[in-house]
């Protein structure tokens, strides 16, 4: 008798297995499941229904995490360039290795004038150290198995990329932008599509009509005055992915497909077509609010079009979906006496010190708890900074209604992906396969997770101790935060042991300097070259 811990794994194992390229079970390789991932853009986790969101409804973002297993404590990174690159790379974000470092973006607002795509190109590869040769990045991991990979909207970890990149990273199909300071625009010129610029007739705005970010009337004008919108970006990029899924039919193809959707919403600056029904009338909401609602929905509209779609091919019950986003809660207005913008002052205008006072949502007038009761926000090493949502939805291979407390992070899905679709896992990454717990077994969790930020650096062990680094004070800050979810105690006093024996570990992480840990390096723009 197999011995019952054992079980789920080997159902596991033989799922997995019965289709690998090259065996000769007369087993279709379609059998095996394909594979969509969509990656929110400063998606809070308490703007989701499944968090308790009372004004903004979220029903398919929602029907995945009922549906499926819901990670309570899963970690992206702070802000956006170092939560790619751990996604991608399967590493943490605190050693600043140089080729995880950051290009500045910008630079493709001067393609054409003065510079060609050609030139762009060389200016980017000569500013970013290129990836070791025998490094595997995600899309590799799915295309060695015989997946078609695809990747669809805000593309690579910026800030600026280029084509050879998006192949050497294992990429057969991508479009989207290649320039993370366009994304900050959601009227784009043009877009890029394997390699070539796509032209967007009727957008005119060479900065993809990127908004002003204040609450006034000229604001607004400059919100709703639609000269030179004709499209939206990610009406584009949706059409571009359903596109691609009517194309690549694991029926027709012969081969199941990875699809990476790094969408932009809803990152701000606030930008929508038209405010959502739902809040036309909102009786809680002001104007700014109701258009950042209506990109929150947009979302999760977008999500029940691909889950349609999937239905409507008969893949849905051969799809793994995961949701998640790559960092915490951002606010992209201000508004007097009412919200206060970013994480460095409260309503009344007094500045976090980051050690006794800190972002909360009753502190800076949030109206929907993005942050989901939890200090700090996006580019923060609170928990509001990087604790993200986290869904898996499989029918028939995931438990309905699940939820795991296993403490996960972006970078762990690299080697969960491999588990998955039959390639080895890695070792020499940070990151550690959690497949296992996704299908009813349990895996061997890592034992600690670290997180960049630029005010410093932090680890999160499994048994849930924190431990935080202020770097404008030189201070260490410890929590337990299965007892203080909002971290609102510090006990680096009454155990001091613990407080030297993580920040032994995190330095190590961070390569002796904890310096690096404030995220991966940015580079000088290759337009100033």
């Amino acid at each position: 008798m197999v011995p019952r811990p054992v079980f789920p794994l080997l159902l596991l194992f033989i799922w997995l297995t019965t289709a690998l390229p090259g065996q000769s079970t007369g087993s279709p390789i379609r059998d095996r499941p394909n594979i969509v991932l969509i990656y929110a853009d400063d998606l809070g986790r308490g703007l989701l229904g499944t968090y308790g969101q009372r004004i903004i409804t979220t029903p398919n973002i929602d029907r995945l995490a009922s549906g499926g297993m819901r990670f309570e404590r899963a970690y992206g990174g702070t802000y956006c360039a170092p939560a790619r690159m751990s996604l991608l790379t399967g590493r943490h974000d605190v050693a600043n290795l140089p080729w995880q470092r950051i290009t500045r973006g910008g630079i493709y607002t001067r393609l054409d004038n003065p510079l060609d795509q050609e030139e762009i190109e060389a200016r980017i590869a000569a500013t970013v150290a290129p990836a070791p040769a025998d490094e595997v990045f995600l899309a590799e991991v799915a295309r060695r198995a015989g997946y078609t990979t695809a990747q669809f909207g805000k593309l690579e970890w910026g800030f600026a990329t280029t084509a050879d990149r998006l192949r050497r990273h294992g990429w057969d199909h991508h479009f989207g932008y290649y320039d993370h300071v366009r994304c900050h625009g959601f009227y784009p010129p043009f877009l890029f599509e394997n390699g070539e610029k796509v032209v967007i007739p009727g957008n005119t705005h060479a900065d993809c009509a990127k908004t002003k970010e204040e609450i006034s009337d000229e604001a607004y004008r400059d919100r709703w005055d639609m000269t030179g919108k004709a499209v939206y970006s990610e009406d584009i990029i949706m059409d571009r992915l359903l596109g691609f899924l009517d194309h690549h039919h694991p029926g027709d193809t012969g081969r199941p497909f990875f699809l990476y959707f790094p969408t932009q919403l809803p990152h701000g600056p606030v930008m929508i077509p038209a405010v959502h029904p739902d809040f036309e009338d909102h009786p809680e909401l002001t104007q700014i609010e109701k258009e950042y609602a209506s990109m929150v929905k947009m979302l999760d509209d977008d999500v029940g079009r691909i889950l349609r779609k999937l239905e409507e091919m008969g893949e849905l019950e051969n799809t793994i979906i995961v949701f998640t986003s790559d960092n915490g809660h951002e606010i992209y207005y201000a508004q007097p006496g009412r919200t206060a913008k970013g994480n460095r002052t409260d309503l009344a205008g007094n500045r976090f010190d980051n050690l006794t006072t800190r972002y909360t949502t009753a502190g800076v007038g949030d109206v929907f708890d993005g942050n989901d009761g939890m200090a700090g926000h996006k580019r923060s090493n609170w928990e509001g900074g990087t604790r993200v949502p986290l869904f898996w939805y499989a029918p028939g291979r995931i438990a309905p209604g699940s939820v795991s407390h296993q403490m996960v992070s972006n970078y762990d899905f690299l080697n969960t992906l491999a588990e998955i679709v039959g390639q080895p896992t890695r070792p020499e990454k940070d990151g550690r396969s959690y497949a296992a717990t996704l299908f009813g077994g349990s895996a061997h969790p890592r034992p600690y997770t670290f997180t960049s930020a630029p005010m410093g650096p932090a680890v999160v062990t499994q048994d849930g101790w924190k431990l935080r680094y202020v770097t404008a004070h030189d201070r260490f800050q410890l929590y337990y935060l299965p007892d203080d979810y909002a971290e609102e105690r510090d006990l680096s006093a009454a155990h001091p042991d613990r407080v030297d024996s993580l920040a032994t570990e995190l330095l190590a992480a961070c390569g002796g300097d904890l310096g690096n840990g404030r995220g991966p390096q940015e580079l000088p723009g290759p337009d100033q070259r």
